[in-house]
């Protein structure tokens, strides 16, 4: 569920994390994800299928978003597609200047390598299945539904996101401050996702945990 603060803004829950009121009802479960898997389609996966222009960088108009989203959804707001963006803990999605745009996930291509800052951090995070980690580690990283490696910045973020596709999944540390050096762009999206069109195997290797 959606609600709004009136001093902390929109949050997700029963009450606002930061002050522990209720806030305002805006969206429900039900709608919140009807809402957030259409948003998801059009600004990643298929604008023109539900007929938006996006530019090279990922970028479409707010406001001709929330047209077609009303054409879809009637009770489709545009408070309720701002409140979807603002609330969102895992930052997905970025609102500048009347444009909207996901942040990471695309399977259309967009130039995002040229659109945010370098990564400052020397060392990223890749989670993978058992049977992946010797495939990866010759062959390096690689894209193959999406158009960008999506590396987490921690070791428990990328075990929390390959959690989601694996019981017990390996973490390969990214030298990512050697491979910037030898000039691979890897960009920051957010606190815990940076991406790169791609990481050569060189600059991988597997985290040993000590026993």
């Amino acid at each position: 569920m959606i609600r709004k603060c009136k001093e902390h803004g929109y949050f997700r829950g029963e009450s606002c994390p930061d002050c522990g009121e209720e806030g305002r009802y805006v969206l429900d479960d039900d709608r919140e994800e009807r809402l957030g898997r259409f948003v998801s389609g059009a600004l990643r996966h298929f604008p023109e299928d539900v007929g938006i222009e996006m530019d090279s960088l990922g970028w479409v108009g707010l406001g001709q978003l929330c047209d077609v989203m009303k054409k879809r959804y009637k009770w489709g707001t545009m408070e309720r597609l701002i409140s979807l963006v603002e609330s969102d803990l895992k930052g997905r999605y970025e609102i500048e200047d009347n444009f909207i745009r996901a942040r990471y996930g695309h399977s259309v291509d967009v130039d995002l390598i040229s659109d945010y800052p370098e990564n400052d951090l020397p060392y990223l995070y890749y989670g993978v299945s058992q049977e992946e980690t010797d495939m990866l580690l010759d062959n390096g990283i690689f894209p193959i539904r999406q158009c960008y490696v999506h590396l987490s910045t921690s070791f428990e973020k990328s075990k929390e996101a390959a959690s989601v596709h694996t019981d017990n999944p390996v973490i390969i540390e990214v030298d990512a401050n050697a491979a910037q050096q030898d000039g691979v762009d890897i960009v920051t999206v957010n606190a815990d996702i940076v991406l790169a069109r791609g990481i050569p195997p060189e600059y991988l290797s597997v985290v040993e945990l000590e026993e």
